[in-house]
């Protein structure tokens, strides 16, 4: 019979209904928060000109962040420093603020601050902006243009970071599977060296990110990786504690994992087996929620909007994750590299993983609500934009692993004789692909020829297999010694159908046996096998009995199609993997906009750098009280502009008009308003020159016109200068 595809039914389609309704309602209420530090403020303002030398420069943050003794540095237009270098904490309640001294006589001209600092979630933050003394001047300041976090550095630690997802994944997920679905599986080679793996990835990963912690939020430099003092520092802060914690925590999992594929392998007794099941899973939990824990307490969890909220449900999210395409993963091993993985354990698994997509479609929902916070910036921000990446990659997995579940239900059984050692079966799987034929084989199949207690297991289950998928003819006689009983099985192996590349192994045996022949006790002495001969043909015993194994199981259609549509999922689950590394690095989105709305964003008439030019309708209700102001600021940008004022009536011509006055105001930041008081040039034309714009940002500017003693108005309107 020939196996199809399962289709896709409605149940997935309803899900997914479901989840966008309950995302879309969270996104919709959403209130304003913040959760990776921005630069909301300073003094100077950017592009600021100021008539005399300020004291001192001061940063304002949306969060708390760290500063070390450069990250705030002011140069002259020369690129000289010329602050003191000392620091001050000028924080008061809820307003994170910084400040640094500058020295005393500096001279007209263009100044440059350059900051970095690292945020409460453990991502570095940079920026730079210019101020000028009396007038703007030409400056020769290079900044640099690698990013905060950037560079070689940058690129090794964002690999670092994916490399320790990925091992918490096997090692939780792996550890879960075995557990939870499939106990006979602590006893499959593969399984176990996944697992460890696992074990291995996470651990180097942690202490790559420990040494590469310092250069990443400071120097970028890769010689600074050994820097003493630098890892000093590290350790003092939030995410060197969390890193520190990491490393002691997988050595309470190592112990985890040497029970696991140890002693819990070994024990016989149901009860105990069981006993030391329920302590493993407990013991695992805790170890696996306190690794887990270390990400929450150094990231995006543990600032911003509800962190109390926010940590545990993202240590949620993260065991899911692990539970699910760990799991995944050892399934994929299980399914390719061990002999046979029974269908209840795949039905178990199955459930285990839809358990995990609930919680992570729960857990997902909130987070998303809480670092996105609306529409907007799920579509207009780059945490958004990945976030969108994310749950399409999700919805695909989801509906491969609905695939998945169809052919699990097709799954058979395997047969009663089938059901043996795992250990001896996926070792003789092992040794077969990766071959046997050096002296530690040899010595191995000697020992098991020679059948010396304790060792050769693979061997004797190897042949145990042979003999009993093809049995010995009725009529052959008991053999003596190994070789005999191995000729009967591998020519009842070859009649089902075992050719080819075992060729020598089944001419080999018969040579054996012809060799030994049958003889009778009392007539002649036993004859001592070759132990090199004996080794040779226990090696081509376990090939043929592997083979036979393989061929068995490739040739179950439905256990095909699992092990494609596994191999599909796992395949989507590494890229998931990727996309969820960078998104953890990326600003949130609710972040952005929030720094965004700090900025100026009121509707502009002008174009920056370029004369504002704008038109003003006015009624002051009196006898030719009704006309068009039209004004120009030029060269309309931040310091000394001229201003020309034109009053005219509705047909165009020019109104003469007792009085005019303007005023400039910038809400944002609270400056003005700033009077202006024009002189008349001549009918309906007014002007002044020198009107000084301290920053640039979405000014208000007000015109009030007198048409006679008793009736004035006052028009308004916003307009972007510098």
């Amino acid at each position: 019979m020939t196996a199809t595809a399962p289709r896709l039914g409605t149940a997935l389609v309803r899900l997914l209904l479901v989840t966008a309704a309950l995302l879309g309602t969270l996104l919709a209420g959403a209130a304003p928060a913040s959760a990776h530090a921005a630069l909301t403020g300073s003094d100077p303002q950017d592009g600021a000109v100021v008539a005399t030398a300020p004291k001192d420069v001061t940063l304002t943050f949306s969060e708390q962040v760290a500063m070390s003794a450069d990250s705030i540095r002011v140069l002259d237009p020369s690129s000289k420093r010329i602050d003191t270098g000392e620091i001050r904490d000028l924080c008061s309640g809820s307003v994170v603020k910084y400040g640094v001294g500058l020295r005393s006589g500096l001279p007209e001209g263009t100044y440059t601050v350059a900051w970095h600092a690292v945020s409460a979630d453990s991502h570095p933050i940079a920026g730079a902006f210019t101020f000028s003394i009396g007038a703007p001047s030409t400056t020769t300041v290079a900044l640099p243009d690698q990013t905060a976090g950037g560079g070689p550095v940058g690129v090794l630690y964002g690999i670092a970071r994916y490399l320790s997802y990925a091992g918490f994944t096997l090692l939780v997920g792996g550890g879960a599977f075995v557990l939870a679905c499939w106990p006979r599986g602590a006893a499959v080679r593969p399984v176990q060296r996944l697992v460890v793996r696992g074990w291995l990835t996470l651990t180097a990963a942690t202490l790559a990110m420990l040494l590469l912690r310092s250069p990443y939020t400071g120097s970028g430099e890769l010689a600074d990786v050994f820097d003493l003092a630098g890892l000093k520092a590290v350790l003092e802060t939030k995410t060197g504690a969390a890193l520190i914690s990491r490393l002691m925590l997988l050595g309470a999992a190592a112990l985890f994992v040497a029970v696991l594929f140890g002693a819990y392998t070994k024990r016989t007794d149901e009860k105990e087996k069981k006993d030391l099941t329920f302590g493993l899973a407990i013991g695992g939990s805790v170890v696996a929620a306190g690794i887990a824990g270390t990400w929450a307490l150094a990231e995006h969890a543990s600032t911003g909007l509800q962190p109390a909220v926010a940590m545990p449900v993202d240590i949620l999210h993260l065991l899911a994750v692990a539970a699910w395409l760990g799991g995944l993963t050892t399934l994929l091993v299980a399914l390719y590299r061990a002999p046979r993985i029974e269908r209840a354990a795949v039905e178990r698994f199955s459930r285990l993983a839809f358990g995990s997509v609930l919680v992570l479609t729960a857990t997902g929902i909130y987070q998303s609500w809480r670092q996105v916070g609306s529409w907007s910036a799920l579509t207009g921000t780059a945490y958004g934009q990945l976030l969108l990446v994310k749950i399409g990659l999700v919805a695909v997995l989801v509906g491969i692993a609905w695939i998945s579940r169809r052919w699990t239900q097709r799954l058979g059984d395997p047969a009663p004789h089938d059901t043996g050692d795992a250990t001896a079966e996926a070792d003789g799987s092992d040794r077969s692909e990766d071959g046997s034929d050096g002296s530690d084989g040899s010595d191995r199949e000697t020992s098991a020829a020679t059948t010396e207690p304790g060792e050769g297991n693979e061997a004797r289950a190897g042949q145990g297999e042979a003999e009993q998928e093809a049995p010995a003819p009725a009529t052959a006689k008991p053999a003596r010694d190994t070789g005999t009983s191995t000729s009967t099985s591998t020519s009842t192996s070859d009649a089902d159908g075992t050719h080819g590349a075992h060729g020598d192994a089944e001419a080999g045996t018969a040579e054996a046996a012809q060799g030994a022949g049958p003889r009778d006790d009392a007539d002649e002495p036993p004859t001592a096998v070759d132990p090199e001969r004996a080794a040779q043909l226990a090696r081509q015993r376990t090939a043929v009995a592997t083979a036979t194994r393989k061929r068995d199981r490739d040739a179950d259609p439905e256990r095909a199609g699992l092990r494609r549509s596994v191999l599909t999922e796992a395949a989507i689950a590494v890229v998931l993997l990727a996309v969820t590394t960078v998104l953890t690095s990326t600003e949130p989105g609710r972040t952005e906009e929030e720094a965004g709305r700090t900025q100026p964003t009121s509707g502009a008439a002008a174009v920056p750098d370029r004369p504002v030019d704008i038109r003003l309708p006015f009624d002051t209700g009196g006898v030719d009280g009704n006309g068009t102001v039209r004004l120009t600021l030029d060269p309309g940008r931040t310091g000394a502009n001229d201003l020309h004022i034109f009053v005219e009536r509705p047909n165009g011509r020019l109104l003469d008009v007792p009085e005019i006055k303007v005023a400039f105001t910038l809400k944002e930041k609270n400056v003005g308003p700033l009077p202006v008081l024009p002189d008349r040039i001549q009918t309906g034309h007014w002007s002044a020159t020198g009107v000084q714009i301290p920053m640039a940002g979405a000014w208000q500017i007000q015109v009030t016109v007198r048409t006679s003693d008793i009736d004035q108005t006052t028009i308004d309107k916003n307009v972007k200068i510098g």
